[in-house]
């Protein structure tokens, strides 16, 4: 079904972003009332998340969601092991030009030293061996910092780069994606610390081993312009962190080589009850807004 080649070709080297589609149970609410639900349209979490699969199956299957501007998607489980339209997501996605990725993470630790931790993830190696079976092509995975507490920060990234071991020994790209808080007091010098520990695990890569970074967009714009140019790194993408789409694009836009990875500010102003032609435009324009603030730099 899938040439590993081609998307690897697609994810280097193509113009675009990557879609965020992953939220997962704790995100998901949200994701549905920001949609238009009122909340009192499912009982249980299945309704719940039959319902963000239509909202996703709307969303990939709208004519502008093609890969002319957006180089992948991040899926979550369950939508890896869905469908759209008859067709397995992660193959109907390749259909459409568009590279699937899948959030493997299973959620946050509770804070110690500033920062969130994942969660033990004992079911990995299974998951990841149904994600090859299924097409996809990388992972991605999240920690959060809150905190410009060294050793904190030291520990994310090493905890990022052991799962990410795991997941290249199945033969997937992953998206390591250690979150500064955006909101945090000190988060300009988490960023400073968080670069320096990200090189140090890079540098330590072997020359056969290559993963992207999933970062927030730094207080200093341009800081991870190094990690843009390391050897060991595919792509580095941004996320919205908290930042509405038009403040997000902004600031991306300020970033030499980072494109985009946004979930929510991709999403801003769908509304469940657009009917296609509203929901296609409004899709398009968030589409052309984010390809535009990733490919089209500004001096900061």
């Amino acid at each position: 079904m899938t040439n590993r080649s081609e998307m690897l070709a697609k994810v280097r080297d193509a113009n675009g972003f990557i879609a965020a589609l992953d939220q997962s149970g704790g995100s998901t609410p949200k994701a549905l009332q920001l949609y238009g639900y009122k909340g009192d349209e499912w009982s249980n979490d299945a309704e719940m998340f039959d319902l963000v699969h239509q909202m996703r199956v709307r969303i990939i299957s709208a004519p502008p969601f093609n890969g002319d501007k957006i180089l992948g998607a991040i899926l979550f489980e369950r939508t890896m092991d869905g469908e759209a339209h008859g067709t397995p997501v992660p193959q109907y996605l390749w259909g459409r030009g568009v590279v699937p990725f899948l959030k493997i993470d299973k959620g946050l630790a509770d804070e110690s030293n500033g920062v969130q931790l994942m969660k033990d993830n004992p079911g990995l190696d299974s998951l990841l061996e149904r994600a090859v079976g299924k097409g996809i092509f990388g992972t991605k995975m999240r920690s959060v910092i809150n905190q410009a507490n060294a050793g904190g920060i030291a520990d994310v990234v090493r905890q990022q780069f052991e799962v990410a071991k795991q997941i290249i020994g199945h033969g997937l790209v992953p998206i390591v994606e250690p979150e500064v808080n955006i909101k945090s007091s000190d988060r300009a010098e988490s960023d400073r610390i968080l670069l320096g520990e990200l090189t140090k695990a890079l540098d330590a890569l072997p020359e056969s081993e290559t993963v992207m970074l999933k970062l927030s967009l730094p207080k200093q714009p341009g800081l991870f312009e190094p990690l843009v140019r390391h050897p060991r790194v595919l792509r580095v993408v941004a996320l919205s962190g908290g930042y509405s789409r038009d403040e997000a694009c902004e600031e991306l836009a300020k970033n030499p080589g980072m494109i985009a990875s946004f979930s929510r500010a991709l999403a801003e102003g769908l509304r469940q009850d657009m009917s296609d032609d509203e929901f296609n435009a409004a899709l398009s324009h968030s589409i052309d807004q984010i390809y535009e603030a990733s490919t089209e730099k500004v001096a900061a």
